[in-house]
């Protein structure tokens, strides 16, 4: 049986080692180094790759990065028992460079959370259980513990959740999605206006079977970048210019 979220929040977060590998070098990471004089977001997960960890967890607090960071938030870690080499190559295909990927591969943060669970019918062996935290200087201040029950519930440690804890008024971006081509320089010039204004993006490469055809489908142009924000078509480079000028005279 899982604790309660009440009768965790309040203690120190386990004291561990993990073993992680930052430029395919092994380092011991502490518990300390990792929580102590920060404030932390940490979200568990029952494993790299899976379905809801892949498609909705871990993007949308990647995507919710910059608004929580804004919110007080130092770091956002995300823990599964899963090894460092299977770790990176999650973070990397996810392209979530906004994110810690901690892998707590013999389970001992995991168990000293009293997180881990079963899941040997699926064949995964020991897991974490799904769940998110805020933690202030390696103590736990809130908890978000998803239900016991059958199939992978997850319903409240999701990233809105948590950044409506730490601050009910603040406002989520909108998604944006820029369809683009290598080598564009215009391409180049949104994606620079984006990071500037610290907004994350989904790219669609035309290396990723993109192609004229598809762009004039989605968009009604044929030329490159078109971008979405909440569903609705921006434009180009020079469209999304005066857009964002517009956010910030707003």
């Amino acid at each position: 049986m899982l604790p309660s979220a009440e009768s965790l929040e309040g203690k120190p977060v386990p004291n561990v080692t993990f073993k992680i590998r930052p430029n395919d070098v092994w380092q011991d990471l502490g518990s300390d180094e990792l929580f102590k004089g920060k404030t932390v977001v940490v979200f568990a997960l029952p494993g790299a790759y899976t379905p809801t960890c892949s498609s909705t967890h871990l993007p949308r607090y990647n995507e919710l990065a910059a608004v929580l960071h804004d919110n007080g938030v130092d770091e956002i870690v995300c823990i599964s028992v899963n090894d460092a080499f299977v770790m990176n190559e999650w973070r990397h295909g996810q392209d979530a460079d906004a994110i810690t990927f901690i892998p707590d591969g013999n389970a001992d943060f995991t168990r000293g959370m009293g997180m881990l669970v079963d899941k040997r019918e699926l064949g995964f062996g020991q897991r974490s259980w799904r769940y998110s935290m805020l933690v202030r200087d390696g103590v736990i201040e809130k908890m978000f513990i998803e239900e016991e029950g059958e199939g992978d519930p997850f319903a409240v440690s999701d990233a809105d959740t948590m950044l409506r804890h730490i601050n009910p008024q603040a406002v989520a971006p909108e998604p944006i999605v820029m369809f683009s081509r290598p080598g564009c320089p215009f391409c180049a010039r949104a994606k620079a206006a984006l990071a500037h204004h610290r907004l994350r993006f989904t790219d669609i490469s035309q290396s990723q079977k993109i192609n004229i055809s598809v762009l004039r489908a989605v968009s009604g142009n044929i030329t490159w970048p078109q971008v979405f924000i909440g569903g609705r078509l921006i434009g180009g480079a020079d469209e999304l210019d005066a857009h964002l000028a517009q956010r910030v005279t707003a």
